[in-house]
């Protein structure tokens, strides 16, 4: 009996520095864990969140460019036909729409989404202005007959009021 007595002397005081060895280390490699995380997770956000503001500046300058009232006097030329702008027109909205694709992998669905119908609307406005003028008229014609168009709260006007929301959300 003596023997275990001693025994335990010697063990127990063993035992209870292991386990409380133990204990702290796993603490201390948990809360380093979390540390390391958190300093991933803030490098992550200090790296992509200029390249999201870089993107919805972006496309809040492809909503600008092609709107009607940015549209229609850059690309005014009085020597071209009604049906020769509106060629122009369209081509120069498809070109700053694709020229901004890779953009859509910073924004949410909903602001991609919107700015898709922005483009669609515009040319569907593009096309409806010239459906209704001779192709044979001026570009002024043409010009005219979609700032008609242009006078209510365009898809451009309402995408543009999503994206600002979305990004003061953001930053």
């Amino acid at each position: 009996m003596d023997e275990l007595m001693d025994a335990l002397r010697y063990v127990l005081p063993s035992v209870v520095v292991f386990l409380t060895a133990y204990l702290l280390l796993r603490e201390f490699f948990r809360m380093e864990t979390n540390r390391r995380r958190m300093e991933a997770l803030s490098e992550r956000v200090r790296i992509s969140l200029p390249l999201r503001l870089q993107a919805y500046e972006r496309i809040v300058l492809l909503l600008e460019r092609i709107s009607a009232g940015n549209l229609l006097p850059r690309l005014y030329q009085p020597e071209l036909t009604a049906a020769e702008f509106q060629r122009l027109l369209v081509q120069a909205v498809r070109d700053e729409y694709n020229h901004n694709l890779s953009q859509q992998l910073y924004v949410s669905r909903q602001a991609w989404d919107l700015v898709k119908s922005a483009r669609e609307e515009v040319i569907r406005q593009i096309n409806t202005a010239s459906a209704q003028v001779d192709s044979q008229a001026s570009a002024a014609d043409l010009s005219n007959k979609m700032l008609e168009f242009s006078v209510e709260k365009s898809a451009t006007g309402r995408a543009l009021d999503f994206l600002k929301a979305e990004a003061a959300k953001v930053f």
